[in-house]
Order: C-alpha cells, then structure tokens, then sequence
C-alpha cells in the first residue's frame, strides 16, 4: 500500500497527521443517495468522522486508519465508487459542471471519454480535463490542463488552458482531439513543465488549435437556491459525516452533486435547518481559505481553521490561512495570507504563502486583537 504522494487517491492514499486521506472520484461530481450514505457510514466507522469537498469536486476520506483500509476500500467497491486500479484512477480526472442534466451533452461526452482513457499517454497526475458546457464556462479557474468549452454561437471547442483560443471541436471528434493534444503535451512536457499552463510559457500549440475564442466565463453557483435543487456551503470545504447524513434525510434530497467551490448541491432538496451548512452566499467564510491544520497535517504548526473561521469576517475581500508555505488550499494570491511557521503566523499582504511576508511571528492573539 502507498501511504505517501502529492495527489492521494483510494488505491494511493496520503497520510498525513490525522492517519490516510483516501480520495473518491464520484463519476459526474455525483452520490446518489445510497451512495452518500454509505460514504457517511465509512468517514464514521473507518476515518474520523470528517470528509473533504475537494477544488476538483472530488471527496476524500480523513483519518483513515491502517488497520481500517480495507474495510473502507471494501466499502467504497461496494457503493461503486472504487475504480478497478490506481492507473484507472489517476486517468479518470474528470470535472464537469454541476447542473447537467441526464443525457445532455456533458454527460455523452464524460462517459465517451470514460471508455478511451487507455489510449492517453502517461500523464503527470495532477493534470485533467475539464467539460465546461454550460451556456458560458463556470470552471475557468478550477484547476485543469483540457477544457471543453462553448464558442461562438454554442459550438464546442477544445482549450488547452493557458490558451486563450482553442480548436473547433464536433461530440464524435472531441475526445479524438484530446488525445492528440493529450499526447502533443507528453512528447514536449519537462519535469519542470509537467502542466499544460507552465508549458504553453516554451511552447507555442499548433496553430488550429488556438484559434477559436471560448464564450466569457460566468459566475459560478454559490450558496442558495438552484435549479435542481439546493446548494448548500462547506466552510473550507470541510464536511461532518453525520450533519450531512442529517440534512439530507431533513431535505428529502435524491442526490448529492460536488462543485469545485466548496458547494455541494443536493437534488430536489426542500428547505430545511442547515445542520451547520452555509446557507448565503455572502457568507464571508465561503471566501476564506484555510487547510487542515495542526495537528490533523504533519507540516503545519498551527491551527488554521478556527481561526480563520474568526478572522473571515474582517477580510471581506479574502482571506488564507496556511499551515505552512506550501499553500495546498489556496495556491494563488489573496489580499491577506497568513502562513504557520513554528507556532506562530507570517504577514503576506497581495500574495502567495511562499513570498515574503510583511511581519512575522504574530501570534493568533496579535492577530485577534488587530482584527477587533
């Protein structure tokens, strides 16, 4: 068993300092009910009680323990939620967007490329494909190296990302360009380039392939009312096993979508008490970010949540709290970051975890008492 990587999955889980981090690909971002249920019972029978609503709308499992492994993959085979092999795994890193509908085009086109994944090459692992078709593209900043996409007057086209054009594309020639395109990037790519973006700065696409502009991206869904149901919001993408189980018996729900924003959606779901979910959209915690933490992560020093539950309301604008300067839960610049670093905080203003703080060594009572 693999205990250790950047990109856990179920047949290659991470530890950390809460025990494994099984990650679980739903097909289509999508539970049904007995699906999520069951996940439920897992994150409470074999992890500590907690499941991660990840950027790339996938779940994960926390605190797994050795001894409980098996039993939790025995159990996500069960729910049909376990793909046969890691290489199956690591291939199918799909993201589609959150409102489809049964039939409709996103979902012809994820299943036509379910059934060619052997004929990509070998890629990096963090590297995917995102099938963006709604009227106008919503995952423009969800991370993924292929993007189908909408162009002019509703035609499908191919993005690599970091492009901003991409290649005019039909439903019966779309996954066929993809894996041209998936195997252009294997024969140029470096172990410095190992994603589509980093290696569009060295190398130009051919031509065809960036020369149709994709529709301007709109607003993702948020907290609220939505067409199929309800969307509900994770604070840092952090879910309770049992308050989930609760409100979707409360809500009458017959399904559960994940969205790379830390917004789960539960279909046909009737008003009902939160359990502790976010409810509007304007809640500052939604634009807060925050990892795990100590000591639930070997590498921080500092406990992030709690306080960045605290602070989320004075930094209307965004907020990110590191355990350490790695950033894994926001890799990009915010107005305010604050990173862990021997117990106590550094001060980055307008950047990444990794730049040069402004002040360092605050504590989290400094901190408070700027705040107030």
């Amino acid at each position: 068993m693999t205990v250790k990587g950047w990109c856990p999955g179920a047949h290659r889980p991470m530890m950390s300092g809460d025990g494994l981090i099984l990650r679980v690909r739903p097909r289509l971002g999508r539970l049904s009910i007995a699906q999520a249920l069951g996940l439920r019972e897992s994150a409470q029978r074999d992890g500590n009680g907690l499941i991660d609503l990840t950027s790339r709308a996938n779940l994960q499992l926390r605190g797994v323990r050795e001894g409980t492994y098996d039993t939790a993959m025995q159990g996500l085979a069960d729910l049909a939620l376990l793909d046969d092999n890691a290489e199956t795994e690591t291939r199918r890193n799909i993201l589609v967007t959150p409102l489809w509908k049964a039939g409709d085009v996103t979902t012809r086109l994820h299943d036509a490329l379910c059934t060619r994944l052997h004929a990509l090459p070998d890629l990096p692992a963090k590297m995917g494909v995102a099938i963006d078709l709604d009227r106008a593209p919503v995952l423009v900043r969800a991370s993924a190296d292929f993007r189908f996409e909408r162009g002019p007057r509703g035609a499908l086209i191919l993005r690599a990302d970091g492009a901003q054009h991409g290649h005019a594309v039909s439903e019966d020639t779309a996954v066929d360009a993809l894996i041209e395109m998936a195997h252009w990037f294997a024969e140029c790519a470096t172990p410095d380039t190992r994603r589509m973006a980093r290696l569009l700065e060295t190398h130009a696409l051919p031509a065809d392939w960036c020369s149709v502009p994709p529709r301007t991206a709109r607003t993702p869904i948020t907290a609220g009312r939505v067409g199929i149901g309800r969307a509900f919001g994770a604070a840092f993408g952090s879910i309770d096993a049992a308050a989930l189980a609760a409100l979707m018996e409360d809500s009458g729900a017959s399904g559960l979508r994940c969205t790379p924003w830390r917004i789960f959606v539960l279909e046909d779901a009737r008003r009902c008490d939160p359990h502790g979910f976010v409810t509007q959209a304007n809640d500052p915690v939604l634009r807060a970010h925050a990892c795990p933490g100590a000591p639930a992560c070997t590498a921080a020093s500092v406990d992030t949540r709690a306080l960045a539950r605290t602070l989320a309301p004075s930094h209307p604008h965004g907020l990110h709290v590191s355990g350490c300067d790695k950033g894994c839960a926001h890799p990009r610049a915010a107005p305010t970051t604050l990173v862990g670093r021997d117990g106590a905080f550094d001060l980055v203003e307008n950047g990444h975890p990794w730049d040069a703080p402004r002040q360092r060594g605050l504590t989290a009572n400094d901190l408070l008492t700027q705040a107030n």
